[in-house]
């Protein structure tokens, strides 16, 4: 048993020993048989401040960012405003009496020119009293002529004379009547234009005021719109004027103001102008809601690319390339904005040219991240590492 607790006793020096010698291994010097410390602080990310991996101060990873740099660039100044589309000219085909309709010469959507036959209408009795009409007219020509036979001899007075000839007079009238209302039963284009949809059928019955059809001249389009009345002096006509829609697209249409209107509402204190078109293939509709832009001039300002701003709120931000150490840094700057034009938000305070701004993934950047910036894309031009041109994005 003595024997036993002399070995235990033995195994637990030598343990005792063993840990001293561990403790006291850190403080070698490099090279010796502590120098484990050393490799371990090399080997964490970024650390140990300049010399770490990426460089980056504070020994964070530094996010990959392509960067542009605000630049000067042309703005225009434009009035903007809200107008709706009509035709040039446009109708409402009506009859104006009670009729059956016998003949209908159109189908929906046809150009049609001006003069052109649509619709006729039963006319079977006002056939009757043209004739009828013309038959009194011939007998009152007949009348003048013995009238006119007798007087020549002295038969008869120059009433008798008058008399005649006043009868000829109101018979050709009758006759002018009478076709007048026969031709109220045919209905022609007033102008040359599109039909519109249509629903009129031989053997309806039609009375003053129904509506036949829609004609509508779509190779002019027109556009009233108001503005305030401190631009009258900035507006005059021929002026050029843009027009888009949603329904059209992005691409903006050209035309032209063609007249301004002599009064100003007194109570909104604007003033309507009216602008025309050009619309080949009927691609504006009559009733689109179009934006309509009156440009006023260039300015040069400032400006940076529209998806390096940060919206929040009724505030704005972009983040700034600042230089930190030997790496960079995001650092998150209020900006006040412009006009947006092509895709770049004008600079109205905040940035001067040549600043770097972070120009994509601001999604993934914190206020005073390290960043890394991107070497620009073939094309983009410049040395290696250098901040591309506004607007460009590297590959």
């Amino acid at each position: 048993m003595f024997a036993a607790i002399g070995a235990l006793l033995l195994m637990v020096a030598a343990a005792g020993w063993r840990l001293t010698l561990g403790r006291e291994e850190p403080a070698a010097g490099p090279g010796g048989p502590g120098g484990g410390g050393a490799a371990m602080a090399q080997a964490r990310p970024g650390g140990g401040g300049p010399g770490g991996a990426g460089g980056a101060p504070g020994g964070g990873r530094a996010t990959p960012v392509s960067v542009a740099t605000v630049a000067v660039r042309p703005f225009s100044d434009r009035i903007e405003a809200l107008g709706a589309a009509k035709a040039r000219q446009s109708v409402t085909l009506t009859s104006n009496t009670t009729e059956q309709i016998t003949r209908v010469l159109f189908t929906s959507g046809q150009y049609v020119r001006q003069g052109q036959v649509l619709v006729q209408l039963e006319a079977g009795e006002q056939q009757a009293d043209v004739l009828q009409a013309q038959a009194n007219l011939r007998q009152a020509e007949r009348d003048l002529a013995r009238q006119r036979t007798l007087f020549q001899r002295g038969f008869v007075a120059q009433a008798r004379l008058d008399d005649a000839q006043a009868g000829v007079e109101a018979a050709r009238a009758q006759v002018a009547a009478q076709r007048a209302r026969q031709g109220d039963r045919v209905i022609r284009a007033p102008f040359s234009g599109t039909i519109g949809l249509s629903d009129a059928a031989p053997g309806q019955l039609i009375t003053p005021g129904t509506s036949i059809a829609t004609l509508d001249d779509l190779s002019v389009i027109r556009v009233d719109f108001t503005v305030p009345e401190r631009f009258l002096k900035t507006l005059r006509a021929g002026q050029p004027i843009t027009a888009a829609a949603d329904a059209m697209g992005e691409a903006p249409v050209q035309g032209r103001i063609e007249r301004i209107d002599t009064r100003v509402d007194p109570a909104t204190r604007a003033v309507t102008a009216r602008a025309e078109f050009a619309n080949p293939g009927g691609r504006i509709k009559p009733g689109m809601l179009m934006r309509v832009s009156i440009p006023q001039g260039l300015r040069q300002s400032p400006a940076v690319p529209e998806a390096a701003v940060v919206f929040e709120s009724d505030a704005a931000f972009v983040y700034r390339i600042a230089q930190r150490g030997q790496g960079s840094v995001a650092q998150q700057a209020p900006i006040r904005i412009g006009a947006r034009e092509g895709g770049f938000v004008e600079v109205a305070e905040g940035f001067r040219p040549g600043d770097r701004i972070v120009a994509d993934g601001v999604n993934r950047v914190q206020p005073n991240q390290p960043v890394r910036v991107a070497a620009p894309g073939p094309g983009a031009g410049g040395r290696p590492g250098a901040a591309p041109p506004a607007g460009a994005r590297p590959t």
